[in-house]
């Protein structure tokens, strides 16, 4: 039986990539709305981020999701929007750093008990949590001078997902 060496064939197709790499030509952007400069792109494209409202506009529908879920005993929903609640605050803490300490309660002690809670698929137990998870929203909100900004427990379901 003939063996084939690998080592010569890797390099013929690295050396083979590399050519056609240098020989692809330039993509050319032509900014328009952007910026001219780097400097004014990287601004523009920050812009669009923009700073915590996104994040809260995005937890705010996560936190509803959540609660549906809880109703409906649907735990992986409920999982599923709690992680991803927790994703954006991270997320929203990268861009603007400063709300991440009046955020610690929330982040070390009301999404670790929603977990457990969802783990142990208890209805009752969610119920009960949910509020105390709601005060939490409202002590951030107070602590972040925002605190005419009332979260309350979802009475209506606008949810277009169902499950």
């Amino acid at each position: 039986m003939r063996k084939i060496h690998l080592l010569p064939l890797v390099l013929l197709f690295l050396f083979a990539f590399t050519q056609a790499c240098q020989q692809a030509p330039q993509e050319t952007y032509e900014p328009e709305w952007l910026g001219e400069t780097k400097q004014e792109i990287i601004n523009t494209i920050e812009d669009q981020f923009q700073g915590f409202s996104r994040t809260m506009v995005e937890v705010g529908y996560r936190y509803q999701e959540l609660y549906w879920a809880g109703i409906d005993e649907n735990w992986e929903y409920a999982e599923y929007q709690r992680e991803h609640i927790e994703e954006a605050m991270e997320q929203g803490f990268i861009r603007r750093p400063a709300r991440e300490a009046s955020s610690q309660q929330f982040i070390s002690v009301a999404l670790p008990e929603m977990e457990e809670i969802i783990r142990n698929r208890d209805k009752d137990a969610f119920l009960q949590n949910f509020t105390r998870f709601t005060a939490s929203c409202n002590t951030c909100h107070a602590m972040e001078d925002v605190a005419f900004m009332i979260v309350k427990v979802p009475e209506k379901r606008y949810s277009v997902i169902h499950y």
